[in-house]
């Protein structure tokens, strides 16, 4: 079981000193990854339902800072060596498909091969409104755009024609640096996110479960819907992040089949501080992590 930190890119994790704290530490600590989220646009009084919270109001501030995750994890590429890179996640309909591809491949470069891209559909219809991007069949454009992006990165010379993107005989480098492919995972806990993860995602980002059951349960629909697309579950990275967790939960998610327990917490807004709170989730969390 590895265990990942959700902790940049939003407030005091969207500060430079701190994001050089806990990437360097968590590397030297064993974290596995250090994942990022993203919004691109936030706003007062959202009609949208947030759909990871029971009141349907998300945590994070409207005012808060909070970082391209991209940009983000170039910084902790840049202050780490080891540990794992990964967006969590990316809200690709909202970004054209061609330069996520490109930015996603120049990080993977840089940071020697260690870059996950975490991908969802989004939720928020004000968002999607103010980027001028249909809310209708987004994720039918998160489909086809991920289809693109491993066009562009396989291929020397790129075509592809679909309903949301197309372009023909283009070249787009750095490649990515492990075969020429990024894995990407889907966040979301609903069965349509499943059903994206069992029909052409390389993994699962389950994002604020409550608790082990909730896992068990989303994993039981997922094996089904990889029989379905006859997919073997067992080839997928599974990640997953619960409202509030225990050490005790470690063991119960290994057994489940889960690879990576993610917390997600805020770090604190200085940097010595912060590289010190890394080091005690470490100590409180690998002592009884499973190998």
């Amino acid at each position: 079981m590895r265990l990942g930190l959700h902790a940049l890119g939003i407030g005091a994790g969207a500060d430079r000193a701190v994001i050089d704290a806990v990437a360097s530490t968590a590397d030297d600590c064993g974290f596995a990854t250090l994942w990022a989220g993203e919004h691109v646009v936030m706003v007062d009084r959202p009609a949208s339902r947030y759909p990871y919270s029971d009141d349907g109001v998300i945590a994070v501030p409207a005012q808060a800072d909070w970082l391209d995750p991209i940009v983000a994890l170039s910084f902790a590429a840049a202050a780490s060596s080891r540990i794992g890179l990964a967006t969590g996640v990316l809200l690709l309909p909202e970004h054209n498909p061609v330069v996520v591809a490109k930015q996603a491949a120049s990080l993977d470069r840089l940071g020697g091969g260690r870059l996950t891209l975490g991908v969802g559909v989004g939720w928020s219809r004000e968002e999607f409104a103010a980027l001028s991007v249909p809310f209708a069949r987004r994720g039918e454009r998160t489909a086809e755009y991920v289809a693109a992006m491993r066009a562009v990165w396989r291929d020397d010379v790129a075509s592809f024609d679909g309903d949301f993107v197309s372009f023909d005989s283009i070249r787009v480098n750095p490649k990515p640096v492990r075969d020429r492919h990024i894995p990407i995972v889907v966040g979301g806990n609903s069965d349509s996110a499943l059903r994206r993860v069992a029909t052409w995602g390389d993994g699962w980002y389950g994002f604020n479960l409550d608790g082990v059951e909730a896992v068990r349960d989303r994993l039981a629909k997922l094996e089904r819907l990889c029989g379905e697309a006859a997919r073997d579950r067992g080839e997928l990275r599974l990640s997953v992040a619960l409202r509030d967790p225990s050490v005790g939960d470690v063991g119960a998610l290994a057994e489940l089949g889960v690879d990576e327990l993610v917390l997600v917490a805020a770090p604190p807004d200085r940097p010595d501080a912060a590289a010190e709170w890394v080091s005690a989730l470490a100590e409180r969390w690998m002592v009884g992590a499973p190998a």
